[in-house]
């Protein structure tokens, strides 16, 4: 065991407790997804050792508050240990913010807690479990449960920026986008007619071109509750959803992992290099142009890939700075990652046509593209790949459910070495065939790997976390944890880290 591998080890030996998990959430009906009882956001979507951070809270109606801070892991399975924690802060209700330019909703709220982090904080994802005082009022007659305590999320990242194995990105950008606080009229996709859909067939998208997200709010609970229903999750953005069971197992297996935001991705090109493997995970839809070339630059330098994700790098989004200037807090969309190619036979045979030029082809750097929603099997079509050795797939042998909600396909065969190792029986929401799922490889330029799993749900295949609750999507549903998928993805990582 190295030094490295032994630091997630010996953290996870550290005692757990199931105490990070929400028991007292509640979902003001009146604004859908919004907990406005008790709710909250991070000055900063990542920070290091030594970085001071600041968490805006709101209680409505005023109360007191405690604020406890886990780090996110396994833990002998508790799934987090407690690491800081804030007693009896006095709470004030903060204002919702106005509609600014461009549909945006930018909270300046005051900060309720500001610290400083501790050197010995390793690497992860950290949630803050804000529970409230006794609830009074409107409140009290809504609720069934116990009226005391209400309770919800802020999540914020630990990187270390150290070498590593494994890098573990979040997809905070797509968390942010599809965050609908205040209520149901402000995600993206509430506020982005021309360019989201070109042909305006969305009712409820208003008629501007596009809207600006900030991360100056708190995470709404997730807009499609069709796919899962979470009140338990609520802001902790898409994290404990799509992500958490990669990074629950990850910490179990003791693998060398360290973690950062999109935003780093795209603020910090050289550090990807000091990782041998970097990892999308869940739902990765929205990236920069930058993102792209330091993912690009790092794979032609010899870093590994791993898409364990689905809809991914499918939005092309900018970065902007908030309104007192801190960079990177808001985004709006630009485009897609379609290239110029693609992006021309869509103006020939669909007319739609873009404000700003379109993205790279995602294709050329992941092996395959958005293809489409619903769900289905992950189907092997080359056991002997050793992608599988020790699983006993044989052609045509499936993992029940493990493609959906959404999945790329359209595999790019130019690459070198490209192969299609799973493919699907996937059907569409209204249960029509939709089999353009291709879970890929393909060589890099220096002995490394480019893998697409192609799946949103593919950690579901892993692990099941305290709490979990599996997706579905009408006539598609993941299984839960399978012995196949964990031996693939070990084989993946131990590949990758060889």
């Amino acid at each position: 065991m190295n030094e490295s591998n032994s630091l997630i080890r010996r953290e996870n030996e550290k005692p757990g407790t199931r105490d990070w998990l929400l028991t007292n959430a509640y979902i003001d009906p009146d604004t859908w997804w919004r907990s406005p009882r008790i709710e909250g956001y991070c000055s900063e979507v990542s920070v290091r050792a030594g970085d001071t951070i600041k968490i805006m809270v709101s209680t409505n109606p005023v109360s007191e508050f405690s604020l406890e801070i886990f780090r996110t892991g396994y833990y002998g399975g508790t799934g987090a240990r407690s690491v800081k924690k804030f007693e009896s802060i006095q709470g004030k209700t903060q204002p919702d913010p106005p509609i600014g330019d461009n549909r945006l909703r930018e909270c300046k709220w005051e900060p309720s807690v500001e610290f400083e982090i501790p050197d010995d904080w390793l690497s992860g994802v950290y949630l803050g479990k804000l529970t409230a005082k006794k609830v009074s009022g409107v409140y009290q007659s809504r609720l069934t449960a116990n009226k005391d305590g209400l309770q919800s999320y802020v999540i914020f990242i630990v990187r270390d920026d150290r070498p590593c194995d494994l890098l573990f990105q979040c997809s905070d950008m797509t968390w942010q986008a599809y965050n609908s606080w205040p209520d149901d009229r402000w995600s993206l996709y509430h506020a982005d007619k021309e360019v989201y859909n070109p042909n305006g067939r969305k009712k409820w998208l208003t008629d501007l071109e596009t809207g600006w997200v900030s991360f100056d709010r708190p995470y709404a609970n997730f807009c499609q509750d069709h796919l899962v229903d979470r009140p338990d999750s609520v802001g902790s953005g898409e994290f404990l959803l799509w992500e958490f069971p990669l990074s629950y197992w990850m910490e179990q297996q003791g693998y060398d992992v360290s973690y950062i935001s999109n935003v780093d991705t795209h603020r910090h090109g050289p550090r990807l290099q000091l990782a041998k493997s970097f990892i999308s995970v869940g739902h990765d839809e929205y990236w920069t142009r930058e993102m792209y070339d330091n993912v690009s630059a790092a794979r032609d330098a010899g870093l590994n890939l791993a898409f364990l994700s689905g809809n991914t790098m499918f939005g092309v989004v900018p970065l902007l700075p908030s309104a007192e200037g801190q960079p990177h807090r808001i985004m709006r969309r630009e485009s897609y990652f379609i290239g110029e190619e693609r992006y021309k036979q869509a103006q020939e045979q669909r007319g739609i046509k873009l404000k700003y030029p379109p993205g790279p082809d995602g294709a050329l750097l992941m092996g395959g593209r958005h293809a489409g929603l619903g769900g289905g099997d992950f189907v092997c079509a080359r056991p002997e790949h050793w992608l599988y050795e020790g699983t006993d797939m044989k052609e045509g042998d499936a993992v029940n459910g493990l493609v959906g909600w959404e999945w790329n396909g359209h595999p790019a065969r130019d690459l070198p070495g490209h192969e299609i190792l799973a493919t699907s029986n996937a059907v569409d929401g209204r249960n029509r065939p939709n089999s353009s799922h291709a879970a890929t490889i393909y060589n890099g330029p220096k002995d490394n790997f480019v893998f697409n799993a192609a799946s949103i749900w593919y950690a579901q295949g892993l692990s099941s976390p305290p709490g979990h609750v599996l997706p579905a999507n009408r006539h598609a549903r993941p299984q839960g944890p399978d012995s196949r998928v964990q031996r693939m993805t070990a084989n993946l990582f131990n590949r990758f880290i060889q």
